[in-house]
C-alpha cells in the first residue's frame, strides 16, 4: 500500500507546531482517495480561528488542498479540489474534485465526485465551499451549512456525510503535493519502444488466423465499469490500424453508460484494407447500483452468442432468448473467446464493495465457461505523474507496479494478465509509444483466445 506522508507545518504567527488530527487508518484511506503524496497541514481552525479570512491567509495559492472536517458525532469529512483557491468571484471548473468521508476504524472511504457539467465550487471570499452546497467555517463560525439544490453539483446525503451534525469540533486544510513516483531499479517488463517493434506486432496481428477452421474471427469482450474507457479502447485500436484518430463508438466520462447497445465492432486493415482476424465486442458500463447498468445474467447470454449485435440493455430485465435459440448451444464463432476488463487505474483504490462483488460474481461465470480473461489498466498516465511525463516508463514506475498488483489482488487474475494502457482520448496525431502498449495488449489478447480454442478442440 502507498504511504502518505503527512508534514507539520510552524506557524509564524503563532509559532505553534500544527499537529494533524487524522488517525493513521484515516490517513490510509485517504492515500486510497488521493494517491502517492504528500500533505502539508496549512490551517488548522482550532489554531487560526474560524475565519474566512485566516483560511484565505494560509490556504490561497497553494495549489491542490483537502478539507478535513470533524463534528462533535465523530464524522470525518471534507473535500478534494485540485483547483488554486485565488477569491477570484469565479465558479471553478474541476472534474477532479470530491467530497468524502473517511471512517474512524478503515474500510472503503465514502466518496462523492463532482457531478459532470458542474462547478464545483464557487471561489469566493468565504471559507471553503463545494458547489455553493457545502459550506465549511460557514459565517467564519464552527459550523457547516448545507443547502438543497435540485441538480446540484455534488449528490449528497448529509445524513451519511456527517450524520446531520453541523457542529464542528475541527477544521484543517492541507496542501496536497503529488510526490515524484520512485523509479525501479530495472524495467519489470521488457518492452521495445520503436517504430520497428509497433510494425512487427501491426504484422502479426494482421497475419493472425485461428486454428479452429470453424472460427473466422477472434470475439473479444470488453467490460467495465461506466467512463472506465471501454469504447475509448475500440476507438484507439481502429485508430492504430486505419492510421488516424476515429471515434466510431461513442466514449465520454458521463456519469452513466454511453453504451445503451450490445456492439460488435469489426476492424478493417485501413480505409479499403480487409477485415482484421478480430472483433472487438463493446457492452453497456458496470454500475454499483441495483437496476442500472449491465445485468450480470446479459453478460452469461453475451458470453454464449446468444445476444445479437445492435440488441439494446434493459437494465432492469435480462434478455430471454426465444425457445428454439435457448435451447442449442450457439456455433463457436459466435461465443466468446477472450474477456478484457477494462478499470480506470486513478479509480482502482476507490472502486467500491458493491462494484467489486458485481465483477467478481461475472468472474465465476466467465470462468465456468472457461473463457480466458485479460485487464487491462487504462489512463496510467493521469495515474502518475512520471508516466504522464513520459508514457515509456510506465514499466519503470513503481507506482504503476503497485496498482497492477492491487488490481490483481482485488479481480483475483495473475499480475501476468494485467496490461498498462492509454487510450486515445483528447489527441489529434497518434503516438508510437501509445500504440506498442495498445498492440502489445490486443496480441495478448489473441495467443489467450487461441489457447482457449485449443483447449476447447481438445475437449
Amino acid at each position: 500500500m502507498r504511504k502518505i506522508h503527512i508534514r507539520k507545518y510552524t506557524d509564524s504567527l503563532s509559532m505553534a507546531n500544527l499537529i494533524s488530527n487524522l488517525s493513521n487508518e484515516q490517513k490510509q484511506q485517504l492515500c486510497a482517495l488521493l494517491g502517492d503524496v504528500e500533505l502539508t497541514l496549512l490551517y488548522k481552525a482550532s489554531v487560526h480561528g474560524y475565519d474566512a479570512s485566516a483560511f484565505h491567509q494560509r490556504c490561497d495559492r497553494q495549489g491542490p488542498t483537502l478539507v478535513v472536517a470533524y463534528n462533535y458525532s465523530s464524522y470525518v469529512f471534507g473535500g478534494y479540489t485540485s483547483v488554486d483557491y485565488t477569491q477570484s468571484g469565479q465558479w471553478i471548473t474541476d472534474d477532479k474534485a470530491f467530497l468524502f468521508n473517511v471512517t474512524k476504524h478503515g474500510g472503503n472511504p465514502l466518496t462523492i465526485k463532482v457531478n459532470s457539467g458542474c462547478y464545483a465550487r464557487l471561489d469566493d471570499s468565504e471559507g471553503p465551499n463545494f458547489g455553493q452546497q457545502l459550506l465549511f467555517c460557514y459565517n467564519s463560525q464552527p459550523t457547516i451549512y448545507y443547502q438543497v439544490y435540485r441538480s446540484g453539483s455534488f449528490s449528497l446525503n448529509p445524513s451519511t456525510l456527517y450524520g446531520n451534525d453541523t457542529q464542528l469540533s475541527e477544521c484543517e486544510v492541507y496542501k496536497v503535493t503529488q510526490t515524484v513516483s520512485q523509479v525501479a531499479d530495472k524495467p519489470w517488463r521488457n518492452v521495445l519502444w520503436n517504430e520497428k517493434q509497433k510494425q512487427e506486432l501491426m504484422k502479426s496481428i494482421r497475419n493472425y488466423k485461428p486454428l479452429e477452421s470453424s472460427v473466422n474471427r477472434i470475439r473479444i469482450l470488453t467490460i467495465g465499469p461506466v467512463g472506465a474507457g471501454k469504447s475509448s479502447f475500440f476507438n484507439s485500436i481502429n485508430s492504430i490500424f486505419m492510421g488516424r484518430m476515429t471515434s466510431k463508438a461513442m466514449a465520454g466520462s458521463s456519469g452513466t453508460s454511453l453504451t445503451t447497445q450490445f456492439r460488435t465492432y469489426p476492424v478493417k486493415d485501413g480505409r479499403e484494407g480487409k477485415p482484421l482476424p478480430f472483433v472487438l465486442c463493446d457492452t453497456m458500463g458496470l454500475e454499483e447500483q441495483s437496476g442500472a447498468g449491465l445485468d450480470i445474467e446479459d453478460i452469461s447470454s453475451i458470453l454464449q452468442g446468444l445476444i445479437p449485435d445492435r440488441y439494446q440493455f434493459n437494465p432492469v430485465a435480462a434478455f430471454h432468448p426465444n425457445e428454439q435459440k435457448a435451447s442449442r448451444s450457439a456455433p463457436l464463432q459466435e461465443r466468446i473467446h477472450c474477456v478484457v476488463y477494462i478499470m480506470d487505474t486513478t479509480k482502482v483504490s476507490l472502486m467500491s464493495s458493491k462494484l467489486e462483488e458485481k465483477l467478481a460474481a461475472i468472474r465465476k461465470k466467465v470462468n465456468s465457461l472457461g473463457v480466458p480473461q485479460i485487464v487491462l489498466m487504462t489512463k496510467v498516465d493521469e495515474a502518475c505523474p512520471l508516466v504522464e511525463e513520459d508514457l515509456e516508463k510506465v514499466y519503470i514506475s513503481s507506482y504503476i507496479k503497485t496498482k497492477v498488483q492491487e488490481v490483481s489482488s482485488r479481480l483475483g487474475v495473475p499480475v501476468s494478465c494485467v496490461l498498462p494502457v492509454k487510450n486515445y482520448s483528447q489527441e489529434m496525431e497518434l503516438n508510437l509509444s501509445c500504440d506498442v502498449l495498445l498492440l502489445t495488449a490486443l496480441q495478448q489478447m489473441l495467443n489467450y483466445a487461441e489457447d482457449y480454442l485449443d483447449d476447447v478442440d481438445a475437449s
